[in-house]
C-alpha cells in the first residue's frame, strides 16, 4: 500500500515527489514509468543507426521525460509554457516559478541567465512590432547537457528520501471506487494500491491520459493542435537574437487566414533530432554545449483550435505525421525552402549543394506540400517571409525545412485549482494533462499537486 503513486517520471512527477519528501518523511511514494532509467535511455540513431521505432521511444519516454534530451531551457515567465495562470493567478505562479528555478540551480543548473539586457531587448521588440510580429521576452536559464546531471542529482535525492522507482512499468488502468481513487494497475496485472494517484505521463502519454479520463467520466476539452515544421539556418543569421534572448519567441497572425503562427524551441548552434509518437517519426531540436554545430534550428507551428463535433485533435496531428512517414519511408521529410516555393521536390543533389549543411542525416528529400494542408503551408511560408524582415536570411532558397513537427498536448482535463480531477485524490499535471507546455510549468504543476496532498494530510 502506497500513500502516493505517481504515473510518469518527467518534471511533473519528479517535482511532485521532491516536494512531498522535502516537506514530510511520513509518506510512502512510488513512481511508475513506462520507459527506462536515465542511463539506459539510448536512441539507436545516436549510435549511427536509423530510427527503429522503439516502443516506447527512448527520446520521449523514461526518467526525466522528453525534457531529458531536450534543449533544457527554463523559461522563467508566467506568460509562456502553459496555462497555470488560469489555475493559480499571476502572483502565485511567479512565486512558484522562482521556487522551481531555485531547485534546478540547487541540483546543478547553470547560474547564467539570458534575456536580462533590458535596453537591447526593447530594441528587438520595437523592430519586431514594426513588422507585425510580437516578440515575447523573458529570462531563460539554459541547462543543455547539464539537464542530465540535474536529473541524476534529483533522482539520487529522491531515492535517498525513500521514493521507489518502477521502470518499464506501463500503467494500463486506474482503480476507482465510489468516485475516489484507490490505485493503479500495470499492463502486467500488478496492482499498486494507493491513497493518492498523480497522473503525469507527459506529451507522449497525452492520448493514453485522454482515454483514461473518458473511462472515468472526467470531462476532457479539446485544446489547440500545433502542427508545423522545423527550420534550419546558419547560426550567424539568428545570432543577433539568440545571443541576447537565447530563445526568441515570435507570434504572428497571418494575412491569409488570420491564424496564429509561432516560433518554438529555438536551438542555437544545435541539431535537428527525431522523436517517435505511437510508432510515428516526427522532428524536434536540441542544443548541446559539448557538440555545437554551425546551424540554428527552430520550429514554426500553426495553432488551430477545433470545435464540435470534432473530438480527437491528437489523432488529427498524428495522421498528418503518419502521412509524412508513408511518403518518406518512415523518415522525416527534408526540403529546401527554394524548392518548396518553386513547387518541386527536393532531391539529394539539391540538398547537398545547399549552403546549409543538414544536421539530421536519416531523412528523405521530398515535398512538404504533399503532406501539410494548404492552410498550414501558406501560414508557415508567410511566417518565414515576415521573420525575414527582422532576421534577414531566414527566407532563403537554402533554408532547410524538416517535417513534420507536432505537439501532442491538445487535450485538457477538467481540473480544480489544485489540479485534482473530479475523482477524489486523483490529480493530473504536466504537458499530458494540457496544463503545461514546457519544463518550468510542468515542474510547477508537480509542486501544486504535492502541496494539495500535503494539506489534505495535515502536513503543510
Amino acid at each position: 500500500m502506497w500513500d502516493v503513486a505517481i504515473v510518469g517520471s518527467g518534471p511533473t512527477g519528479i517535482f511532485a515527489a521532491y516536494e512531498l519528501v522535502t516537506r514530510s518523511d511520513k509518506l510512502k511514494i512510488a513512481i511508475l514509468e513506462r520507459g527506462r532509467d536515465l542511463e539506459k535511455r539510448m536512441c539507436p540513431m545516436a549510435l549511427g543507426g536509423g530510427c527503429r521505432k522503439c516502443k516506447p521511444c527512448h527520446m520521449v519516454s523514461g526518467y526525466g521525460g522528453a525534457g531529458a534530451f531536450s534543449d533544457g531551457k527554463l523559461n522563467l515567465s508566467p506568460d509562456v509554457g502553459g496555462r497555470l495562470l488560469e489555475y493559480v493567478g499571476r502572483k502565485k505562479l511567479a512565486e512558484l516559478i522562482r521556487y522551481v528555478d531555485s531547485i534546478y540551480v540547487r541540483f546543478g543548473a547553470p547560474e547564467e541567465l539570458y534575456g536580462t539586457d533590458v535596453d537591447k531587448i526593447e530594441r528587438l521588440k520595437r523592430e519586431a512590432l514594426r513588422e507585425n510580429l510580437r516578440l515575447l521576452t523573458f529570462p531563460v536559464r539554459h541547462m543543455g547537457e547539464k539537464s542530465k546531471e540535474v536529473l541524476a542529482n534529483l533522482k539520487k535525492y529522491l531515492e535517498e528520501n525513500g521514493v521507489e522507482f518502477y521502470f518499464e512499468t506501463d500503467v494500463s488502468d486506474i482503480i476507482v471506487e465510489g468516485r475516489e481513487v484507490k490505485g493503479v494497475i500495470s499492463s502486467e496485472g500488478e496492482k499498486f494500491s494507493s491513497k493518492y494517484v498523480v497522473l503525469a505521463p507527459g506529451r507522449s502519454g497525452a492520448s493514453w491520459l485522454r482515454k483514461a479520463a473518458k473511462r472515468l467520466g472526467i470531462e476532457v476539452y479539446n485544446d489547440t493542435v500545433d502542427i508545423g515544421i522545423r527550420v534550419e539556418v546558419p547560426a550567424e543569421i539568428m545570432e543577433p537574437y539568440t545571443s541576447i534572448l537565447y530563445e526568441p519567441k515570435f507570434i504572428y497572425y497571418t494575412r491569409s487566414f488570420d491564424d496564429k503562427v509561432r516560433t518554438f524551441c529555438v536551438c542555437p548552434y544545435g541539431e535537428v533530432i527525431t522523436e517517435v509518437h505511437n510508432g510515428i517519426v516526427t522532428v524536434n531540436g536540441q542544443s548541446r554545449a559539448d557538440n555545437t554545430t554551425e546551424n540554428t534550428n527552430f520550429a514554426v507551428l500553426v495553432s488551430t483550435r477545433f470545435t464540435e463535433p470534432f473530438r480527437d485533435p491528437i489523432s488529427y496531428a498524428l495522421d498528418i505525421a503518419k502521412l509524412a512517414n508513408n511518403i518518406a519511408g518512415n523518415k522525416p521529410i527534408i526540403q529546401r525552402l527554394g524548392d518548396l516555393l518553386r513547387g518541386r521536390r527536393s532531391t539529394h543533389e539539391r540538398i547537398e549543394r545547399s549552403i546549409v549543411t543538414r544536421t539530421l542525416e536519416d531523412v528523405t528529400p521530398g515535398d512538404l506540400s504533399y503532406v501539410l494542408p494548404y492552410r498550414y503551408l501558406r501560414n508557415i511560408i508567410e511566417m518565414l517571409e515576415q521573420l525575414n524582415k527582422v532576421i534577414p536570411g531566414v527566407y532563403s532558397d537554402h533554408t532547410l525545412l524538416y517535417g513534420v513537427e507536432i505537439k501532442l498536448y491538445s487535450s485538457s482535463l477538467k481540473l480544480k485549482s489544485t489540479l485534482e480531477t473530479e475523482v477524489r485524490n486523483l490529480y493530473a499535471g504536466g504537458d499530458g494533462a494540457g496544463v503545461s507546455r514546457g519544463l518550468v510549468q510542468a515542474s510547477v504543476s508537480g509542486v501544486i499537486i504535492a502541496r494539495s496532498i500535503l494539506r489534505r494530510e495535515g502536513l503543510y
